[in-house]
């Protein structure tokens, strides 16, 4: 299975011409979207999820199909049963991979702001992306893709998460408001310069390709 990173939070996993689209948000370019197979969607912000653009490519292709939480599906109203409700415990297929779903909150922003809902997807058991959490699944993660930078994060909670999950790699996601500076900044505290973490961190340029 192929990983490859387009900007910010979206990846596309893909087997032969199977693609699976995580994340297709405001700020990932259309060439993400080039013969999806599937969506899977983690929450409803705009740097994930773009209601009118999921529509259009429900709309253009029957086949698609999406996974999504209550309140993504909510926005999607009149699609009948392409969108497809998932919470944690489910487990699905989608374009023939196998998916199950942890977690169920996006992280707290500020106690004033309401958190909305938020589910991660661990992919063929082998790729978990939390969303906009810090999700650790009850089971063992080889790569998981964390959120480098958001509004709710700070660097110490990362490096705590990266202990918990003791994932065999990370790869960066959610890193679209980060500067070649500060990107450089946070490989140090995640790698040689921090106080230490089990996981090996790194990041993909917006294209990149990896195998998982």
């Amino acid at each position: 299975m192929q990983l490859t990173k387009h900007g910010h939070a979206c990846v596309v996993l893909s087997d032969g011409d199977r693609r699976l689209v995580v994340d297709p948000g405001a700020f990932t370019a259309d060439d993400a979207w080039a013969g999806a197979s599937a969506l899977l969607v983690t929450h409803e912000h705009a740097d994930h999820f773009v209601a009118d653009r999921v529509r259009a490519a429900l709309d253009a292709d029957p086949a698609l199909q999406l996974w999504t939480n209550s309140s993504v599906a909510a926005q999607l109203a009149g699609l009948g049963s392409r969108v497809h409700v998932v919470g944690p415990g489910d487990a699905f297929t989608a374009a023939g991979f196998d998916v199950t779903v942890h977690g169920e909150w996006h992280a707290v922003i500020h106690q004033e702001i309401p958190r909305v809902r938020n589910v991660g997807f661990l992919v063929e058991g082998r790729v978990f992306h939390p969303g906009d959490a810090l999700t650790v699944p009850e089971v063992d993660v080889p790569t998981l893709l964390l959120p480098a930078h958001a509004p709710w994060s700070k660097t110490a909670e990362l490096i705590d998460y990266l202990r918990e999950v003791r994932a065999e790699r990370a790869l960066a996601v959610h890193d679209g408001l980060l500067n070649d500076t500060g990107l450089g900044l946070l490989a140090g505290l995640l790698g040689e310069r921090g106080p230490g973490q089990p996981t090996t961190y790194a990041r993909l340029a917006p294209g990149e390709s990896v195998e998982v």
